[in-house]
């Protein structure tokens, strides 16, 4: 028999993604028993608004697991590799947004569009990964014409919000386009370079083959996502002054020959997509319609003329709803459906 509600702690609940849970929890009507919002020692005693009430927030310990049902973490990787276990062993079921649990090979790494039957796995350490943001948006896009026509190789440019380095970058770039305008010096905190008016072609650390973490993140989780090491992944990830929601422009090698049309058609009827694709009224997926929405917009879908069965896309989603905060609930949603 199923339980009607759940007891749902939310880690690094003062954190942008964080707080984008509780809104999301809150907004999908998540059968919420008692919830309980846990962060560092900095914010502890702050309130968050969680259904009209104020929640008090509390310091992250050992002992905050007990009774708790669904863990749902974005405190930092070195924080989720201390706690997500402990709360594990409490009988939580972690759902980790950060990176640590990742390509672990007893973790599920998880987009419910695309990989829903993964979740049965958690019971081996009771903590389910959630993707990389800009691995989300492009899997969900890229499953239904896997599935069609199968892929052979991918090559991804992304153009990523500050958002997704956090508030405080979110007000670096603020600042610096007040400090650009008013002829003021730049500062630079976060990122290292200015980002406002500019592109920084660097997310995250460079590795000794020359790409970033980043973008090794995307290949690396992509196949495992897609359950198929054959897909050849290549990526470039650049961050761009953009406030909220990720860009990507895809091109797509199949084994089989598919038109754009037929991708236009697969998409429009592919779970968690909304294609945004008429060139004539100059109507393409952007970022400012994109946030606060849910879905993957997906639009400039044309057949690659350079090579027999190629696809280019554009695809732009909120980095911190479905990059983040929604799918981790989405994961919760099916795991209380199937599992709980």
């Amino acid at each position: 028999m199923k339980r009607p509600k759940y007891n749902v702690a939310v880690v690094g609940a003062t954190g942008v993604v964080g707080q984008e849970m509780i809104r999301i929890l809150e907004q999908r009507k998540f059968p919420v028993d008692k919830i309980k919002l846990l962060a560092s020692e900095r914010s502890a005693g702050l309130f968050l608004e969680y259904n009209g009430k104020p929640e008090k927030v509390h310091v992250l310990s050992e002992e905050t697991f007990e009774g708790i049902d669904i863990g749902l973490f974005s405190p930092g990787a070195s924080v989720s590799a201390v706690y997500a276990p402990k709360a594990a062993k409490a009988s939580c079921v972690v759902i980790d947004n950060t990176s640590q649990f990742r390509m672990e090979s007893d973790v599920p790494l998880v987009v419910p569009e695309v990989n829903p039957q993964a979740i049965a796995q958690y019971k081996k350490r009771s903590i389910i990964a959630n993707p990389n943001c800009s691995t989300i948006q492009m899997v969900v896009a890229l499953k239904p014409i896997h599935d069609a026509v199968r892929i052979k190789r991918v090559v991804v440019s992304t153009y990523q919000a500050v958002s997704g380095a956090g508030k405080e970058a979110m007000d670096e770039l603020y600042s610096q386009v007040l400090a650009v305008v008013n002829q003021r010096d730049i500062e630079k905190n976060i990122f290292p370079h200015q980002i406002a008016f500019n592109c920084i072609p660097q997310i995250d650390v460079f590795l000794d083959n020359g790409y970033t973490k980043e973008e090794m993140k995307m290949a690396l989780e992509t196949k495992k996502i897609m359950e198929d090491d054959s897909i050849k992944i290549t990526a470039t990830t650049v961050r761009v002054p953009v406030f909220n929601c990720h860009s990507e422009a895809v091109n797509i090698e199949t084994e089989k020959k598919i038109t754009a049309k037929e991708v236009k058609e697969l998409l429009s009827k592919a779970p968690g997509v909304q294609v945004v694709d008429d060139t004539k009224k100059l109507g393409y997926p952007m970022p400012v319609d994109a946030s606060e929405k849910d879905p993957v917009f997906v639009g400039r879908i044309r057949e690659d003329e350079s090579i027999p069965n190629g696809i280019n896309m554009w695809i732009v989603s909120d980095n911190l709803r479905k990059g983040a905060a929604l799918n981790a609930v989405q994961i919760a949603e099916v795991l209380i459906r199937e599992y709980l």
